[in-house]
């Protein structure tokens, strides 16, 4: 089993930043990827970013490349999201999450068998 947990949520005005972390824990070595989602108010839960632990290569959904960061600390069993140039739409609950592979390519949601709770993510016009 593997426990995330995430935090760095909060409310911002439009333009400004946050980071994201979530700390893993349990049977880590096998998660081999990484990913962070968001889900806004009637709206399906999207794939924003994802890492591949071992070599530290990234992904990022177009509408977050350039302003959304991702990064990790293996000490630390932790990986964040660095989140600048923040938009209103940028508004959702995200959730952190983690799997051995991407079987379903890292935007689907299928591919991680592991998740946070989420952490609210509010930016204001």
């Amino acid at each position: 089993q593997v426990q995330l947990v995430e935090s760095g949520g909060g409310s911002v005005q439009a333009g400004g930043s946050l980071r994201l972390s979530c700390a893993a824990s349990g049977y880590t070595y096998s998660m081999r990827y990484m990913g962070w989602f968001r889900q806004a108010p009637g709206k399906e839960r999207e794939g924003v970013a994802a890492i591949y632990t071992g070599g530290g290569i990234t992904y990022y959904a177009d509408s977050v490349k350039g302003r959304f960061t991702f990064s990790q600390d293996k000490a630390k069993n932790t990986v964040y999201l660095q989140m600048n140039s923040l938009k209103p739409e940028d508004t959702a609950m995200y959730y952190c999450a983690a799997g051995g592979g991407f079987a379903y390519g890292w935007r689907n949601e299928r591919s991680f068998d592991y998740w946070g709770q989420g952490t609210q993510v509010t930016v204001s016009s």
